[in-house]
């Protein structure tokens, strides 16, 4: 399936029915007043979070919404029936921005949550609303109003608790797909994972938490290199960042911290958003290496990069390592839940 995380359209409310020009007619009344009814309400348009959804792919072909006009009022002042509203299914996680203005109107962050983004037009008057003591058969109405037309941008932010940044193949999909039931494309080539990848960790019958993997980051990423910038977004919302390092370079005698300054750099371009965030590091591939070499390797890198807070050496392919990092994360967000 596709992923679709940005799209515009235009929103219309209902026209409101027209009033009614109407006068009695009825055996033995030859002179009947005014009965026109007035038009009715023009439907409404409103946006509505669902959990079932997960992407705006449903919104790629079609661009306009429109609600049902009011209809027109009849005589015997009959009121003309509203239109009906219209109710637009989105993702929970998505924003809802005004184009004119570049105002946030609504951002969806729980399920079943509702705003209206189009008003329907009013239902216009029939004459039996112009009937006065100086003016007997008016003939005189008023039309239905036009309804709210807006155009605006859908923006969706995944929901995830933990988010993976790193650059591409440091094996962040084969980690999200080992500790959770994400099923991930996974190969040995850069930018295998093309859209984000939400993954449920589950700890136990009553605690679970969500992890986000984005396709990786590269130099320039936050000035739109690559793919990484345009779903940087997607982990805005995250309580912290798992920042997933390679391993193996060392073996080719590769500087490590360039990497880990490359993605820094990148995470502080974007912007506080996602920069200030609590943020671990995860050193992955270490079945590479000999188990009596990894712990000087992983110091020295720590010391190197002034690391002062937590750090975890795994293997997301054995799994080694991975279970004593579930259980720092899964502490770390029910403190952070319970706050």
């Amino acid at each position: 399936m596709n992923f679709v995380d940005e799209v515009e359209i235009t929103v219309t409310g209902g026209k409101g029915g027209n009033g009614c020009l109407s006068f009695r007619r009825e055996k033995y009344i030859p002179k009947g007043g005014p009965d026109g009814g007035d038009g009715g309400q023009g439907g409404s348009v409103y946006i509505q979070s669902s959990e079932t959804l997960n992407t705006l792919i449903d919104f790629r072909y079609k661009k306009k919404f429109n609600a049902a006009n009011g209809k027109d009022g009849a005589g015997k002042n009959r009121f003309g029936p509203g239109g009906s509203d219209l109710v637009i299914l989105v993702p929970v996680g998505t924003t809802v921005i005004n184009v004119s203005t570049n105002e946030i109107i609504f951002d969806f962050t729980e399920k079943d949550q509702k705003v209206i983004v189009a008003r329907g037009g009013k239902g216009g008057l029939g004459n039996a609303r112009f009937k006065s003591s100086t003016n007997q058969a008016p003939r005189m109405t008023i039309p239905g109003e036009l309804g709210d037309e807006r155009q605006i941008k859908l923006e969706l932010r995944s929901i995830a608790d933990v988010g993976l940044v790193g650059l591409p193949n440091a094996g962040k999909s084969t980690l999200i797909s080992n500790v959770s039931e994400a099923k991930p494309k996974i190969a040995d080539y850069p930018f295998t994972t093309l859209s984000p990848v939400l993954g449920v960790v589950k700890v136990d019958v009553d605690q679970s938490f969500v992890i986000a993997d984005i396709p990786g980051l590269i130099e320039g990423a936050a000035d739109g290199v690559g793919l990484g910038i345009s779903f940087l977004k997607h982990i805005e919302r995250t309580k912290l960042l798992l920042h997933v390092i390679d391993l193996s370079p060392i073996l080719e005698n590769e500087d490590l911290t360039q990497s880990f300054y490359s993605i820094k750099q990148e995470l502080e371009k974007y912007g506080p958003s996602v920069s200030d965030k609590p943020r671990w590091i995860v050193l992955n591939k270490s079945d590479l290496f000999p188990s009596d070499s990894i712990s000087k390797i992983v110091q020295e890198f720590i010391n190197q990069i002034n690391w002062h807070t937590n750090y975890y050496v795994i293997s997301s392919v054995t799994g080694e390592g991975t279970k004593e990092l579930i259980g720092d994360l899964a502490q770390y967000i029910s403190s952070e839940l319970s706050a």
